[in-house]
């Protein structure tokens, strides 16, 4: 299979056709943003990491009957993944108050929430990725009420596999965003990627943040903590 023209650079991916016309090869770069775009950075190695890291968790899924984008690992930083059109709603599901939850609602970071939640977020960079509903939805025209419904389903189905998966190693699965694509014959996929970047990983015992809230609020340790991560999947990197 032959690597062929740039179709997307992404903050922290690039897209490539392939020979094949089903098949997209994507590259994972070490830039880090946050808020938007409006903070930048570089993150050592986490090109690498996030692609092992995602690689894991989509073969994992995969295997308990979430069907997805993920093909196979080519190397360090790069995947191939099947071609889909990537519906512009990221689903951010979430089990415990942090970030901007904790804020709109007043709860404390940290606190249980007494069932999952469930959001979509209109994917538009100029307008920061702006909260929506069905009704917002249906008027912007990207997606209709019974898309969002299998979106939710599928959500919240990834939700339960990845709390039980992570807390055997000793990880709380605070929240995280997932965003899908349809096939050519219109079926819905989960796509993108789950690593540190989009997810929030805490420490069982300690809550210590294993994820991009340490690139965010200047704690120290990003590098360290996505290679935590990576190991308690039972990763490594290759170096």
């Amino acid at each position: 299979m032959e690597k062929r023209e740039q179709l997307y650079e992404g903050k922290a991916k690039r897209v490539f056709r392939t020979s094949e016309p089903d098949v997209y090869w994507v590259e994972y770069k070490d830039d880090a943003t946050a808020f938007n775009g409006e903070k930048k950075g570089q993150i050592a190695g986490k090109g690498e990491l996030n692609n092992r890291i995602s690689s894991i968790f989509f073969t994992m899924l995969k295997e308990r009957g979430i069907d997805n984008h993920f093909i196979r690992t080519l190397s360090a930083t790069e995947q191939l993944v099947r071609q889909v059109r990537i519906i512009p709603i990221e689903v951010v599901v979430r089990n415990i108050a942090a970030g901007s939850l904790a804020k709109r609602l007043g709860f404390a970071e940290g606190t249980a929430l007494k069932q999952p939640v469930v959001e979509f977020y209109y994917k538009n960079d100029e307008l920061g990725d702006p909260l929506i509903n069905y009704s917002h939805a249906r008027v912007l025209g990207i997606a209709d009420d019974a898309d969002l419904t299998v979106l939710e389903s599928i959500g919240l189905k990834v939700n339960e596999i990845l709390k039980t998966y992570l807390a055997e190693r000793n990880v709380i699965l605070v929240d995280f965003k997932l965003e899908f694509g349809t096939t050519s014959d219109g079926n819905i996929l989960l796509a993108d990627e789950i690593s540190p970047d989009t997810c929030r990983f805490w420490d069982m015992e300690t809550k210590e943040k294993l994820d991009k809230d340490r690139f965010r609020r200047d704690l120290g340790g990003v590098e360290e903590a996505y290679q935590e991560m990576l190991r308690r999947l039972g990763g490594e990197m290759h170096v």
